[in-house]
């Protein structure tokens, strides 16, 4: 469940953009015309709703890149969620860890959208990661987590700094209770920095290597128009940066961005940060990964619900050298630690694009 931005200073936008303001607003779209989009993508999901919107309303879940690997099938009285190979990230996620834990998380944003909107059920994962919601109909059951659906986003910006109170600790804590998902929430800052350094030491790592580049830059979009023509990946502007035309970016992206600047982009971001979430699976199979997944959101939508942004640093997980140490750092030495969170009090940025839900139906 990666994130990355494009830091790219004004001097630098300056000597590439040569382009009048009218050509640079057709190349990039308008964000106006962006935040519509995104509005009509969270509207409130109504009481009985068709199952076409209770599934994209469950789309708004997070996954790595925003790929949304996932596919759905409508059975009677119940919904298959489904793995879509073709939007897996092979370099960064090579054992489809991400893409499973992905799955989790829309299966439980699913299932907490269709308790609360007339059609209770329970979510059921087969050997191979696939997952059945299975469901009836009955009288909806309201869950504070179902606000926050339309409203939680991966903030990936500087929070605050502010310490988030025991009492929300515990409250955020008990809603990601999953069984088989441990999770360790790290709020003391010797602790907090022992974990950053892995991150900045993975981050090194993932940028030395081309193939990860190439794939990240493939779930880039640099502006609102190419964003809401794929309805996927990484929207610049999601993360505070400013819009580019397609090709523009493309070159941005070759020139400015470097180890030491999302180095320090990441210390920013940890060292403002109120806390670590670590989530470990009690095993390491896809079954696990789902529930981490579940796990993982309940934790971001709780969250989200008490005024807390979060947010993914994902890289000690992602860089198999570094597991062990992170795992000893969380108490679980003989455990693959599978999400790394940070939370805090931030601002609202843009949201994500998300596909229409006819393409993700089978």
């Amino acid at each position: 469940m990666n994130r990355r931005r494009v830091v790219i200073g004004a001097a630098s936008l300056a000597a590439l953009g040569g382009a009048g303001a009218l050509g640079w607003r057709a190349s990039t779209g308008s964000m106006a015309d962006y935040a519509r989009y995104g509005a009509a993508l969270r509207r409130p999901l109504g009481i009985d709703p068709s199952l076409r919107d209770l599934i994209a309303h469950a789309t708004l879940a997070p996954s790595g890149h925003n790929t949304q690997p996932w596919r759905f099938a409508i059975r009677e009285h119940a919904i298959d969620i489904l793995p879509d190979p073709t939007r897996a990230t092979p370099v960064v996620d090579p054992d489809d860890h991400h893409l499973f834990v992905s799955l989790g998380c829309i299966a439980e944003t699913l299932g907490i959208a269709a308790a609360a909107t007339g059609r209770p059920g329970e979510i059921a994962v087969a050997s191979d990661g696939t997952i059945r919601f299975a469901f009836t109909t009955g009288a909806a059951r309201p869950d504070p987590l179902f606000a926050a659906i339309p409203l939680r986003q991966s903030t990936r910006a500087p929070f605050d700094g502010r310490a988030v109170s025991a009492a929300d600790l515990a409250q955020i804590e008990a809603a990601a209770a999953i069984p088989g998902v441990s999770l360790a929430l790290i709020t003391e800052r010797p602790q907090i920095d022992r974990i950053r350094d892995l991150v900045i030491e993975g981050n090194g790592m993932q940028m030395a290597d081309p193939a990860f580049l190439a794939e990240l830059k493939r779930w880039l979009r640099f502006g609102p128009k190419q964003a809401m023509a794929t309805g996927d990946g990484l929207l610049s502007a999601a993360s505070g940066n400013p819009v580019l035309p397609d090709a523009l970016g493309g070159i941005a992206f070759d020139l400015f961005v470097t180890a030491a600047s999302e180095s320090a982009r990441y210390l920013r971001q940890i060292d403002t940060s109120a806390g670590l979430a670590v989530f470990v699976g009690a095993r390491a199979d896809r079954a696990h990964w789902v529930a981490v997944g579940r796990a993982c959101q309940r934790f971001a939508l709780a969250a989200t619900g008490l005024g807390l942004r979060t947010s993914f640093v994902n890289q000690p997980v992602e860089v198999a050298a570094l597991r062990r140490r992170l795992a000893a750092l969380v108490g679980a030495p003989d455990a693959r630690p599978d999400l790394v969170m940070r939370f805090g009090t931030g601002p609202i940025l843009p949201f994500s694009p998300r596909r229409p839900v006819g393409s993700v139906l089978v």
